[in-house]
């Protein structure tokens, strides 16, 4: 440790979580109902709980994303092959051709609980020279989609909506037609894309780059036929690769991080410097970097999320650590706030409002390892007259680890083995709910309730009394809140693993996209 590092030892000690400080620790209990196996007749039962699939990829699938109107048009991108020369190619499907499960037995209804749909393409994305590793259709109504490659290419597509052409489909989702419409070539590698939420600055993407770069890109073929990919901002203050970025809620803001542990919050429309809160470098409103030994992450920072109200954001990095950092609050609204609207409004009006960002408000540590994702959440349905807001963090090591914001971040839930030993890939909230969905690289997808753990009964016959003189079992994943798990992926190593999924607003369905080159829908 670096003498720097020793002066303010004493002052972050008070600021990072003990172990004694942790609310819940729930070891998963890996050898619940597992039997003994001679390996003489070792047998492989493959697990497949799906009600679709699509297997028109050669290779992995890194990159998924749903329609924002019609949920079930889905867009996967990967590669179309393990060579180092192998092409990119994504394709867009409609899940809305898998039939719902039947509610009553099979016995019942007489259906084939085991069937599965074959989905088709309904669209090939081609023009990557290496893999697909990010798509987003843009917001809000979904006018485009958008997809990113190793390559640096950013590619547009528009995407047509038309009523569909069999009246017995009427309810459901339209025909979509997609089109290519422009392309750029700014940077060697993209990371990651995210669209802007904000209706007032529609079709407008954020991209990080390997370079160190972010740019923003607004898609507007009206304004320019010939150059309908428009610049809005490009940036360079990171000085190391992006590796995550998040819009506010309002899409006033857009916050990234990169490898050299640096956080900003870029001022891209303006709003910041309307308000007089934009820094001297007249691009952010807040700068954060390893020369803040209270925020410093030996090692970079791999994940970003924003609290649903935007007052505030959450970094996540090397090691387990996790930083909370205020954002400034604009006028008009919640953090980040404001629009077009509010920017053109008198400073007099709004300037009780405004205050700065930038203050490191907790810095915590529960998990060992990397955190690769997080996501925040304020659901409905918890004490009256009290806004709960949680902050789930999921690391390579396999864990997730749950936070209470309205506790000063006080461990709520803490998986150990979520996902056994594989790291986890992504957790995402299903919006305004307790329920928190997860996928690793052991190829399975959770489902967790995080108001507490499964009832007793259920508990109890997961984990049933040990026996006379036998050893009492360990906590299973009842205890932990795990309410379901979807299985169809290859996984534990065995080249396979779920690389991210999609469940719209409501989470009744999980498309998941798969290291073993496979999409599955799940029903929950």
């Amino acid at each position: 440790m670096s003498a720097r590092r020793d002066e303010h030892e004493a002052e972050d000690q008070s600021e990072v979580l003990n172990a004694d400080d942790v609310g819940e620790e729930i070891p998963m209990n890996d050898d619940e109902g597992d039997v003994a196996m001679d390996s003489d007749t070792e047998e492989l039962i493959f697990q497949n709980d799906s009600i679709a699939f699509f297997d028109g990829h050669a290779d992995s699938v890194f990159s998924i994303a749903q329609h924002p109107v019609y949920p079930s048009l889905i867009a996967t991108g990967g590669s179309e092959g393990e060579a180092d020369d192998a092409p990119g190619k994504g394709y867009v499907i409609d899940t809305s051709a898998a039939p719902d499960r039947p509610v009553l037995p099979s016995s019942y209804s007489g259906a084939d609980p085991t069937k599965t749909t074959e989905l088709d393409a309904l669209f090939t994305i081609e023009g990557h020279t290496d893999s697909i590793n990010a798509l987003t259709f843009t917001l809000p109504r979904g006018d485009f989609l958008v997809s990113a490659g190793l390559d640096g290419r950013l590619r547009a597509y528009t995407v047509t909506l038309s009523a569909a052409q069999n009246p017995s489909q009427a309810s459901n989702q339209p025909a979509a037609t997609l089109s290519f419409l422009a392309e750029a070539q700014e940077v060697p590698e993209i990371n990651w894309i995210a669209p802007c939420p904000s209706p007032e600055y529609p079709n407008t993407v954020a991209l990080g780059a390997s370079d160190n770069s972010v740019w923003v890109y607004t898609i507007d073929p009206a304004a320019d036929p010939q150059n309908p990919l428009q610049v809005v901002n490009s940036y360079w203050l990171h000085t190391a690769p992006c590796t995550a970025g998040a819009w506010t809620p309002d899409g006033a803001l857009l916050a990234t991080v990169a490898e050299d542990s640096s956080l900003y919050a870029w001022d891209v429309w303006g709003l910041g410097a309307a308000r007089g809160v934009v820094e001297s470098n007249g691009q952010t409103v807040v700068s954060l970097t390893g020369e803040d030994q209270r925020f410093e992450v030996e090692g970079g920072l791999y994940s970003v999320a924003v609290e649903p109200n935007g007052t505030y954001l959450a970094v996540g990095g090397a090691e387990g650590h996790i930083r909370i950092v205020s954002l400034p609050r604009l006028g008009g609204g919640g953090g980040g706030g404001g629009g077009k609207a509010s920017a053109s409004s008198s400073s007099s009006s709004s300037s009780q409002q405004v205050s700065a960002g930038g203050q490191i408000l907790a810095s915590l540590k529960t998990q060992s390892e990397s955190i690769e994702t997080l996501s925040f959440v304020s659901p409905s349905g918890g004490l009256p007259n009290q806004q709960t807001t949680l902050l789930a963090a999921g690391s390579v090591d396999g864990s997730i680890a749950v936070y209470d914001a309205t506790r000063r971040f006080a461990v709520r839930r803490n998986i150990a083995g979520a996902h056994e030993d594989h790291s986890v890939v992504k957790v995402e909230f299903i919006p305004g709910t307790w329920l928190l969905t997860s996928c690793g690289m052991d190829g399975v997808v959770r489902r967790w309730d995080l108001r507490g753990g499964s009832s007793n009964a259920a508990a109890a016959r997961q984990n049933p009394p040990a026996a006379a003189g036998g050893a009492a079992p360990g906590p299973t994943a009842s205890d932990a809140g795990l309410v379901k798990e979807w299985k169809g992926h290859r996984g534990d190593g065995e080249g396979g693993g779920v690389l991210g999924f999609v469940q719209g607003s409501t989470g009744e369905r999980v498309i998941t996209a798969g290291d073993d080159g496979v999409v599955l829908v799940f029903e929950a």
